[in-house]
């Protein structure tokens, strides 16, 4: 544990922004039972503290300013990609970090802790540029890769329709191959990012119904016949923009498909097991930060002549917290080595991992907002920000109900 960086976040989650600089003087550990760094390589505590030094002091001060004026931060997500956070498990030749999946995992639970919903936003985008530079042509990764890994561009994931979010097979948005370009008509529905974004991968028919008729296609904004709808108002994620993505014979060149027609589904699929795991992530960051908070909250806050730490009832509560946040650490963790190495059972893995780590992590925040009592309430004091924020996590790369679905699914197949 680094004393002076656990208890300047933890104090700066606290306060409000206008008192975040005074507050960051304090010092508190980080009990070894719930240390992130547990079990890491050296090389893997050296970049999560490269991250957690970075989400307290880029981050955590300014994440309520974000949320209350729906700032969307660029100029701080290109600090981060300084540090290689714009493209983690991109291959270097294109600009990349080349890091695991577990290395991702790890860095993302910290920069969570600073600012669940950017964090959120840039897995989406890290798993934009992974699509890209997996699937795409040699010319198709050097034309897009390198922009996106600094950030000087963003991207956008663009799956989910106002009559298919699930059923994700069923989408609607049409491509017509006409000579070398495809025309594209439809819509994308709560596109993180959409709008104030450069890069849209966009999953579409290009042939009949069912998974085996979608292809995807990279779009730039600008682009004829590419808009975007109202900002949408959201409960939290405030601090990246979401919008419907409007496509209005929209022609898009033929070199912009990524593989093959007929493979989108499978470039879909594939990016959102990495996307589970990136946004299971950001949900054990959040919950991380929250225990931290409520472990102050109990030191410090007296009732009844006595701290609230010498109650029994809520010792156990935070006992139960801790608990759930190491067993949905270990889970993440986990499925992200089985996703790295290639495992049979990666996808059904990552969707327990998601599963359980976004259901529990939301309890956890949830219940430090409870032991807050009233100030939980206040947007003066974080806890109930993580708690706005990290409740979609259960919702999107696919509905918890989803997740189980997949699971039970895999169990009962043989």
């Amino acid at each position: 544990a680094r004393p002076g960086t656990a208890m300047a976040m933890a104090l700066a989650w606290r306060a409000a922004p206008r008192a975040a600089a005074r507050l960051l003087l304090g010092r508190r550990g980080i009990a070894s039972c719930i240390d992130p760094s547990t079990g890491l390589t050296e090389d893997q505590k050296e970049f999560q503290k490269v991250a957690l030094d970075f989400a307290a002091k880029e981050m955590a001060p300014y994440m309520a300013e974000w949320d209350e004026k729906e700032i969307f931060p660029v100029e701080m997500m290109r600090k981060a990609a300084q540090l290689g956070f714009g493209g983690i498990y991109v291959k270097p030749d294109v600009g990349g970090s080349g890091l695991s999946r577990l290395d991702t995992s790890i860095i993302f639970e910290a920069l969570s802790t600073g600012c669940t919903s950017t964090t959120a936003y840039m897995s989406i985008h890290n798993m934009c540029v992974w699509m890209i530079d997996t699937f795409g042509s040699e010319e198709q990764r050097r034309r897009f890769c390198p922009s996106l890994c600094s950030m000087e561009r963003f991207a956008s994931y663009c799956l989910t329709e106002p009559g298919s979010g699930s059923d994700a097979a069923s989408l609607l948005t049409s491509a017509q191959r006409k000579g070398d370009t495809y025309i594209l008509n439809g819509s994308k529905a709560f596109i993180s990012g959409g709008g104030d974004t450069d890069v849209y991968v966009v999953m579409c028919r290009t042939g009949g119904p069912g998974p085996k008729g979608i292809s995807c296609l990279v779009l730039e904004k600008g682009m004829p016949g590419l808009s975007f709808g109202k900002k949408e108002k959201k409960v939290g994620w405030n601090s990246q923009p979401t919008r419907a993505v409007i496509f209005e014979d929209c022609v898009v060149p033929v070199g912009n498909r990524l593989g093959a027609e007929g493979q989108g589904f499978s470039i879909a699929m594939q990016g959102l097991n990495g996307g589970r795991i990136n946004i299971a992530s950001c949900s054990l960051g959040a919950a991380h930060a929250s225990v931290l908070l409520a472990q102050e909250h109990l030191t410090v806050r007296k009732q009844f002549g006595e701290p609230l730490a010498n109650n029994q009832y809520l010792q156990f509560r935070l006992a139960e917290m801790a608990t759930r946040l190491v067993a949905a650490r270990l889970m993440v963790r986990n499925a992200a080595r089985a996703l790295q190495d290639g495992r049979e059972d990666a996808a059904v893995l990552c969707s327990m991992a998601k599963l359980f780590a976004t259901d529990e992590c939301f309890g956890i925040c949830n219940q430090a907002l409870q032991m807050h009592g009233g100030y939980g309430y206040l947007k003066d004091y974080a806890v109930q920000q993580f708690v706005r924020d990290i409740r979609v996590h259960q919702i999107l790369e696919g509905t918890n109900e989803v997740m189980r679905m997949i699971v039970a699914r895999n169990l009962l197949q043989g």
